[in-house]
């Protein structure tokens, strides 16, 4: 046992000698070490923020409509004698496009022809004998009375006549029609209905809070379905009324038709520009992080995250505009909204 305690001994005492010999860790084996503090930061994407020309442009459905079309029909009765157009066809302003029978009314214009006649050579006596004083003047304004109304018989007549042509009140494509040669027309039947499309109205509506930005003259694109292009349009007319539904309001726009391409009741799909930005600055929708006080995107600043309450104002497909909070040139990131907060070191990559 003596012996076991005095080697016990002596190792303490050489343990005791040689500790303060022993070599110790430095700062550079520090710096060597596998946690390296660089390496465990969270690497974010982010972009730079830039000033662009931004298009504020709405974009709607609407519907077709004709310039102009009218149901024609007829004022009178009568028999159909000719059909003057064809179903689908131009048809030209002043063109016939039915006639009725006719032969009685020229038969009783024909008639107060006759009397008209008679009537003249009636006052032509009366008034020679009236510069003779043989009658009074009197009888003579009976004779020329009664010339005059002959002659307003035959203007009635004559506006009655010609209401057996119907004609196109202006140029355009006729529908089809719903009459048959030899069939007889009642007053007010429908004949046909008559389009003008060239040019064609294009009708649609767009909420209320945009009617500072919308005027007359504005230029718009549409597209339609069968057609793989574009059509352009220029409004005219801006309903003065909102709906109190929808709180939107109408608007009327004009476009060429020189191929017959549209036709009314066709949907479009109807974009309009209502204003241009010259220098806006727009940053991707999800680096945005809305809040019960405002929204707040965070950015990157000398190598750490910094929150930034912004405003916000036109929204594209994968894009929005801030109005305020942040500046040209700032740094928005983009990922790893969740899994970052602020002060937070970070590592970026620039898209």
């Amino acid at each position: 046992m003596k012996r076991i305690l005095y080697v016990v001994i002596i190792l303490v005492v050489i343990g005791l000698i040689a500790y303060p010999k022993l070599p110790k860790v430095t700062s550079t084996d520090a710096d060597d070490a596998p946690s390296n503090t660089q390496s465990e930061k969270l690497t974010v994407n982010a972009i730079i923020v830039n000033s662009e020309q931004l298009a504020n442009t709405v974009n709607v459905t609407g519907s077709l409509i004709a310039d102009e079309s009218v149901v024609l029909n007829s004022e009178l009765s009568g028999k159909i004698e000719k059909i003057s157009f064809k179903e689908g066809q131009k048809v030209t302003k002043g063109q016939t496009i039915v006639t009725l029978n006719d032969d009685e009314i020229l038969a009783e214009i024909e008639k107060l022809q006759f009397t008209k006649k008679l009537n003249e050579d009636d006052e032509y006596r009366q008034k020679v004998l009236l510069e003779k004083e043989a009658i009074s003047r009197e009888e003579y304004e009976t004779a020329l009375t009664t010339l005059n109304t002959v002659k307003s018989e035959i203007k009635v007549l004559e506006a009655r006549l010609q209401k057996h042509y119907i004609k196109a009140p202006f140029s355009g494509i006729s529908g089809f029609r719903d009459i048959a040669e030899g069939s007889y027309l009642n007053p007010g039947a429908r004949i046909t209905e008559l389009y003008r499309i060239n040019p064609i109205k294009l009708e649609f509506n767009i909420p209320s809070k945009y009617i500072s930005l919308v005027n007359n003259g504005d230029q718009l694109t549409f597209e339609v379905d069968g057609y793989d292009e574009q059509f352009t349009g220029e409004i005219y007319a801006i309903e003065p009324l909102i709906d109190p539904q929808t709180r939107s309001i109408s608007l009327r726009a004009k476009a060429r038709n020189d191929e017959s391409k549209l036709f009314p009741g066709q949907f479009a799909r109807v974009s309009l520009t209502l204003e241009t930005i010259p220098n806006a600055l727009m940053i991707p929708t999800e680096s945005v992080i809305p809040e019960l006080s405002g929204k707040k995107v965070f950015l990157y600043k000398n190598g750490k995250v910094t929150p930034a309450q912004v405003s916000t104002g036109i929204r594209t497909e994968d894009r929005i505009q801030v109005t305020s909070g942040i500046n040209e040139g700032d740094t928005v990131i983009t990922t790893g909204i969740l899994q970052i907060g602020p002060g937070m070191p970070v590592n970026v990559t620039i898209n």
